[in-house]
């Protein structure tokens, strides 16, 4: 297992804690259009997935009847069995990865199990040779993010009801996703698939850059180290690279850019600034974690807060090219609360909602200029989830609208994924 000393001198500690710092200073600083789909405002996907909309009435894409199982799925042998998954997550269903799998847990490792040992423990990390700054000397908390699925055979899609987050929402996070597999292996015991990053907050919205896989990775095996609860011969790695190595996804240029030395150095990446986009690594391999015990039932927790958008993002709804941009300013509030009953059932509601204000913008001036009218933009979106007793469920509903003279424009994208098979994944876009 690679649980290596990442920062072993001092010196580099100290620098990483200003750098740190420094990365919330910035948010009001404006990035290069350059960073085109992977900006989006308020947490938007483009419409349509990149499609030229239609004028004369709305464009749905429909849910793919039956949400078949994607193309590739590997073998591995857990628990006395022989199980087969696909090693990547994403947020439909229909197979179009987003972040590779690279953790699986087994023994007592449910995914209530696994978030009550991680938020048993405390911020300590200088061992691990970490800096007592954030995220490195956080602890563990329920994350909101996006609610992503992944596919195991016999089992079907199962979705990321647990979300965990080392730090806060920004400006640096480890985000972790957990996927409940309710069927037990051979030996009796329980599985859960996880899919780990660390990633940075995008100055001015409210979305995440990923940085590394591999970084995270290693984080939650350290962790539940730290928690006393790993079986021996605990952590070790898949014998086959089950997805893509020696990278996946990468970071563009314009954000890559603005991190700090220390920041790049830590995640392994080269020395900026850079012309091109990098590649965030990954070896391809899971680490596999089998838990022997179980920490104690985690209570009632919840969040609230706010982030002020101040960014020039690419329209996000109804674009009419690569050129159409916006400038969206004001406020997106979340909340978030999470409980496990008496009886271990986990339950969870998360949501998001703000009135922004978007000014058409002539990108191809330096700085971008002002080129319409300023318009309202409302967003939002709700979560919820349950797990327990061998069943899992969640559902995301979110809803975007543009009000003008030319008549309204939104989009409506629906998610549900529930163990028993209760599957809907639509994206509805209207663009008069």
């Amino acid at each position: 297992m690679r649980l290596t000393r990442l920062i072993p001198q001092s010196a580099a500690r100290c620098a990483l804690l200003l750098s740190l710092l420094a990365i919330t200073a910035g948010c009001e600083k404006a990035l290069d259009p350059v960073l085109n789909e992977t900006l989006h405002a308020a947490g938007l996907a483009r419409a349509t997935n990149g499609a030229a909309p239609d004028a004369a009435q709305a464009a749905a894409t429909a849910a793919a009847s039956g949400y078949p199982a994607p193309a590739t799925r590997v073998p591995l042998t857990l628990g006395g069995s022989t199980v087969a998954l696909w090693p990547y997550t994403e947020s439909g269903l229909d197979g179009n990865a987003s972040d590779p799998v690279n953790l699986i847990f087994v023994g007592a490792a449910d995914p209530v199990a696994i978030r009550n040992a991680l938020l048993a423990l405390d911020g300590e990390r200088g061992a691990l040779g970490f800096p007592p700054v954030p995220p490195f000397n956080a602890r563990w908390s329920d994350a909101i993010g996006d609610v992503q699925a992944t596919y195991v055979d016999g089992e079907g899609w199962t979705g990321s009801v647990i979300q965990l987050q080392l730090g806060d929402y920004a400006p640096l996070r480890v985000h972790l996703r957990l996927f409940q597999v309710a069927a037990p292996l051979a030996d009796g015991t329980s599985w859960t698939v996880g899919a780990a990053h660390f990633e940075v907050l995008i100055p001015g919205t409210a979305d995440h850059q990923v940085l590394s896989w591999e970084l995270a990775e290693q984080i939650v095996a350290a962790d539940l180290a730290r928690s006393g609860l790993l079986a021996a011969g605990s952590p070790s790695t898949t014998p086959l690279t089950i997805n893509d190595a020696p990278s996946f996804r990468t970071i563009p240029a314009v954000i890559y850019n603005g991190l700090p030395a220390e920041l790049t150095g830590l995640i392994g990446g080269p020395a900026a600034p850079v012309a091109n986009d990098v590649p965030i690594a990954t070896d391809g391999h899971a680490t596999i974690l089998t838990l022997a015990g179980r920490a104690p039932a985690a209570g009632a927790r919840a969040q609230r807060f706010t982030l002020t958008y101040g960014q020039v993002v690419p329209r996000p709804l109804c674009s009419q090219g690569p050129y159409d941009y916006i400038a969206v300013r004001g406020p997106v509030e979340f909340s978030a609360a999470a409980n496990v009953e008496a009886d271990g059932r986990y339950a969870y509601r998360a949501s998001y909602a703000g009135k922004l204000v978007a000014v058409p913008v002539d990108v191809t001036q330096n700085p971008p200029t002002e080129a319409g009218a300023a318009f309202d933009a409302q967003v939002g979106e709700q979560q919820r989830g349950t797990l327990g007793a061998g069943r899992a469920e969640v559902s995301a509903v979110t809803r975007r609208l543009v009000t003008g003279a030319g008549g309204s424009q939104w989009e409506h994208r629906y998610l549900r994924v529930a163990s028993d098979g209760a599957l809907r994944s639509d994206v509805e876009t209207q663009c008069p």
